[in-house]
């Protein structure tokens, strides 16, 4: 019997970890491969048709800074190759912007930095978020936003950011941290570069944040282990 494709995930920073979503893969039985490529052009990745899935995570830089990040070239590359094949994709934070400029839409700066745990409108029917509800209230910690791209279908969206989700056939992608437990967000608020994010702007401390986290993560968890196994589902499928 041939072994199970693997998903790969693309990290950028080992604190940005897949959390939630490598939990519901495991459960799912589908193997993972963790991978850091952004500072590593011509570092080999598996082409997009020997992957189950492709899962691309946040970090701090720019999508399109591929001068200080040359690596970010190579995901945007293996993103569109997998969107092509019909491979499933999520991508979080960084990675969704990765995702849109992948398929062609611009990324720049947001209305404002949005810090913190606050509601979107869901505004489009998918699996991964529906468990949540017509307005949840989730985490987000970013400052640039993406256009939505040509085709796709936005799927959630607050005031400061017109585009939270949108899926792109087989790609689904999150601006907010849907992955996000109880010991993950305590692993970010002890990181030294997590919290100088939040010095010298309208943002939450540390301490504020997890008091949100203490009061949402509870009943947010559970909904969003519903619908990442939703993507599991389809990563099984594919594999």
């Amino acid at each position: 019997m041939a072994e199970p494709r693997p998903v790969l995930v693309l990290q950028h920073v080992p604190w940005e970890r897949p959390g939630l979503i490598g939990d519901a893969l495991a459960t799912a039985g589908v193997p993972l491969v963790a991978r850091t490529v952004v500072d590593r052009p011509s570092c080999d990745l598996p082409p997009a048709r020997d992957l189950a899935g492709l899962v691309v995570m946040g970090g701090p830089m720019n999508a399109d800074d591929d001068v200080r990040h040359p690596g970010l070239a190579v995901e945007r590359r293996l993103l569109a190759e997998a969107v092509d094949a019909g491979v499933p994709v999520l991508g979080v934070c960084l990675g969704m912007q990765l995702l849109a400029r992948a398929l062609g839409a611009a990324v720049h700066p947001g209305r404002a930095s949005e810090i913190g745990f606050a509601p979107v409108d869901v505004r489009g029917e998918d699996p991964v978020l529906a468990p949540l509800g017509g307005r949840p209230t989730v985490l987000h910690w970013h400052g640039d936003a993406a256009d939505l791209p040509s085709g796709a279908t936005l799927l959630a969206s607050s005031h400061l950011t017109p585009v939270q989700a949108f899926r792109a056939g087989s790609a689904l992608g999150l601006q907010f941290h849907l992955e996000v437990d109880p010991p993950l967000l305590a692993t970010w608020l002890a990181q030294p570069v997590m919290t100088a994010e939040l010095d010298g702007q309208r943002a939450p401390t540390p301490a504020v944040l997890a008091d949100q986290g203490a009061a949402t993560l509870p009943s947010l968890v559970p909904a969003a282990r519903i619908g990442l196994a939703s993507f599991a589902a389809l990563v099984l499928a594919a594999g």
